[in-house]
C-alpha cells in the first residue's frame, strides 16, 4: 500500500498483558479507535511502542497483526532502530515480508556515528529495500542530527521520502523547504510543536497523545487543512497540557495512563519500565482528568 507521508500517523503504544505477553486484543481496540478517528497511517515500534523492549518475534507478530487489523485502510510503517547496518537491513527485510508498507528509520543506535557513517548507513538500508523510508531526525534524544547536507546526500535514494522532524528547531522546516522544495515530506515529531509545524508547512504529524485522544488529534490536522485555523487553534490550546506528557522521560507511562482514562489501553509496561507511582502519578492523573473535564466538542471534521 502506498505511503503518502501526510496527515496524522500515530506512533502507537504496544499493549502487554499482566504476564508480559503481547495484548493483541487491547491493541486492536486502540487501532480501531485510531481508524475510526480518521488517522492516515500507523507507526509501530517507535519509542512509544517500547521497541527496545520487544523481541524480534514479537515485532514480527505485531506487524502481521496490525496489517490484518487495518485491512488495507491505511499503511503500516515499522520503525527501524538497530545497532548495526546488517541488523537494520535484516529488520527492513522482515518488515517488508510481514506486510509493512513503509519504514521509519533512526540513525545507528548506541554508536555515535559520524555524518558520513550515518549517511552510509541510511543508504545501505534504502538500497536493500523497495519500501519507502522516513528518516527520524531526533538529535535531542538520539544524539545524531541528520543535517541539510546529509539530506542532500540521501536525496540520491528515491525511496528516502520523508523526515520525522524532531530537532525542536521549528525553523528547520523552512530550511528544508527552502533547500529541497517538496523533495521530502515533513512530519512533525514533537506533539507540543505540531500545529506550529503544520502552519510552517509540515505535511503531517507523527503523534503521541493521539494514542489516547485520536479524534482531537485528527480534528486539529483536518481543521487546519480546511483553513479553519481558529477552530484548530482552540482545540490545540486545550490539548497542550496533555501534549506535554509526550516530552517527558516517562512518556510511555504517561500516555498509557491516558489511554486507560479514555478506555482504549492499559497501563501495563514492560520492565524495566514500571507504572507511575506516588506524586508523579497523581500529577499526571490531574492533567488527564482536567483535560477530560474540559474536553471540547468537536465539529464534523471528517466531512470538511
Amino acid at each position: 500500500m502506498k505511503v503518502a507521508w501526510e496527515g496524522v500517523y500515530p506512533a502507537v503504544t504496544t499493549k502487554f498483558t499482566e504476564d508480559d505477553q503481547l495484548d493483541l486484543a487491547m491493541f486492536e481496540t486502540n487501532i480501531k479507535a485510531q481508524l475510526k478517528a480518521g488517522v492516515d497511517g500507523i507507526i509501530l515500534g517507535g519509542t512509544l511502542g517500547e521497541a527496545s523492549s520487544l523481541l524480534d518475534d514479537e515485532k514480527d507478530e505485531l506487524v502481521k497483526a496490525t496489517v490484518s487489523m487495518v485491512d488495507g485502510k491505511v499503511p503500516v510503517v515499522m520503525n527501524i532502530a538497530e545497532q548495526t547496518t546488517k541488523g537494520a537491513i535484516l529488520a527492513a527485510e522482515k518488515a517488508r515480508n510481514n506486510g509493512a508498507s513503509g519504514l521509519m528509520m533512526l540513525p545507528p543506535m548506541r554508536y555515535k556515528a559520524s555524518d558520513h557513517e550515518t549517511v552510509t548507513y541510511y543508504k545501505a538500508v534504502a538500497n536493500s529495500t523497495d519500501l519507502p523510508i522516513m528518516v527520524y531526525n531526533n538529535p535531542v534524544d538520539y544524539k545524531i542530527e541528520v543535517t541539510l547536507d546529509m539530506f542532500e546526500a540521501l536525496s540520491e535514494c528515491e525511496n528516502i521520502q520523508a523526515v520525522k522532524e524532531s530537532t525542536r528547531d521549528i525553523s528547520n522546516i523552512t530550511r528544508m523547504k527552502n533547500r529541497f522544495g517538496d523533495r521530502f515530506s515533513i512530519l512533525s515529531g514533537v506533539d507540543t510543536l505540531a500545529l506550529e509545524s503544520i502552519f510552517m508547512g509540515a505535511n503531517g504529524w507523527v503523534a503521541g497523545l493521539v494514542c489516547a485522544f485520536p479524534e482531537e488529534t485528527v480534528a486539529i490536522y483536518r481543521l487546519h487543512k480546511a483553513g479553519r485555523y481558529e477552530e484548530a487553534l482552540k482545540i490545540y490550546r486545550w490539548f497542550l497540557p496533555l501534549l506535554e506528557l509526550d516530552i517527558n522521560a516517562k512518556l510511555v507511562q504517561n500516555i498509557k495512563l491516558a489511554e486507560v482514562y479514555t478506555g482504549i489501553g492499559t497501563e501495563t509496561v514492560r520492565a524495566p519500565r514500571l507504572p507511575l507511582m506516588g506524586a508523579e502519578r497523581t500529577h499526571v492523573i490531574d492533567i488527564i482528568e482536567t483535560g477530560l473535564k474540559n474536553r471540547p466538542q468537536l465539529p464534523d471534521y471528517l466531512n470538511l
